[in-house]
């Protein structure tokens, strides 16, 4: 049975705060008459910000909280919020089962951490991870985690990201066997780090019906649609996610002076328009929005903190889409069905 998705909003998270995340929240439920919504922040701003979204307010429930996570705030500070702030306000009402999911622009540690604590790990995972979606070349995008839940880990981890990202897959890409990769420093099996190289030995032997191992993939082909899942530990991820990001900016912004350069620069643009707007499309991080901290028991989403509002409606369908589909059922499943009595330490 289809669950219907009512979503916890941190009214407060993201840079621009609440006029954003009430707008992307308006535009997700003028896309899905059926989303429902508990807006969590100050109860003031976010009346206001509703005057605009009419359609939004009739579907929605204001839980008042005028304390925010900022960017630079400690964990163990955060933390001490966790009953209090917007943020902590959101993920709690998962736990209590008033709402199916949770996004949030804010702190992605703070988050992380906060989740973690609230929903616990589901059986049979020892790290949540958090999965986001990057541009390829290819018709789909590819999911890569961990990008910064985790920084260091064991084999064991990227096994289990590896079975997630799979699962995540399988509902968010209708990809019935994705090809799962591991990131690493050169593609030889005597390359990169043990546990990358002891994962990979692993992944061979799990690698069937639910994922198909390719082995690993070098940093410059993370674009190149070889592969539906990558796998690493969130340090390298990180510094992967940003610097694809990076370079989608850079590209569009020289695309963007080239074009305005000179006259007959401008003519060119106005011939090759329609392809450099599909170009922009595919590149804006807008489209891609919604990194997803899997192995928790509960949906939590986390939306870039520069996010506009059509991200952030982005990061609330993801979060809608993996409710509707059972995410944590569907990982639960895999993990029994592969990975009993395979992964070391279970």
């Amino acid at each position: 049975m289809t669950m219907k998705p009512r979503i916890a909003i941190d009214a407060m998270g993201g840079d621009d705060g609440v006029p954003i995340m009430i707008a992307g929240a308006a535009l997700a439920r003028h896309r899905h008459s059926d989303f429902q919504f508990l807006l969590v922040g100050d109860q003031v701003q976010i009346k206001t910000a509703l005057d605009n979204h009419p359609n939004l307010r009739a579907a929605s429930e204001i839980l008042h909280s005028d304390q925010l996570v900022t960017g630079n705030e400690k964990i163990a500070q955060a933390l001490r919020k966790s009953a209090t702030s917007s943020m902590g306000l959101a993920i709690q009402a998962i736990k209590r089962g008033e709402v199916s999911a949770a996004v949030s622009g804010g702190n992605t540690a703070a988050m992380m951490a906060m989740a973690k604590l609230a929903l616990r790990t589901m059986p049979g995972i020892d790290r949540p991870a958090l999965a986001a979606f990057l541009p390829t070349l290819d018709s789909n995008d590819v999911v890569m985690l961990d990008v910064g839940a985790n920084t260091t880990v064991e084999a064991k981890n990227l096994v289990e990201f590896a079975i997630m990202g799979a699962a995540y897959v399988r509902i968010a890409l209708g990809i019935d066997r994705p090809r799962v990769c591991l990131l690493n420093i050169g593609s030889e099996d005597q390359k990169g780090k043990e546990e990358i190289r002891d994962a990979a030995e692993i992944l061979r032997g799990l690698s069937g019906d639910h994922l198909d191992f390719g082995g690993f993939i070098e940093g410059d082909k993370i674009n190149s649609g070889e592969a539906d899942v990558i796998v690493s530990e969130g340090f390298s991820g990180n510094i992967a996610l940003k610097t694809v990001e990076g370079t989608a900016r850079f590209v569009t912004d020289l695309l963007r002076q080239a074009f305005t350069s000179s006259i007959r620069s401008k003519f060119g643009f106005l011939v090759s328009r329609p392809a450099t707007e599909l170009l922009r499309h595919h590149l804006d991080p807008n489209n891609h929005n919604g990194a997803v901290f899997l192995g928790l028991n509960g949906v939590v989403v986390k939306s870039h903190g520069s996010a506009n509002a059509a991200g952030v409606a982005k990061a609330v369908e993801v979060a809608a889409r993996l409710v509707e589909e059972n995410i944590t059922s569907r990982i639960t499943q895999d993990l029994a069905a592969i990975a009993s009595g395979v992964i070391p330490g279970k």
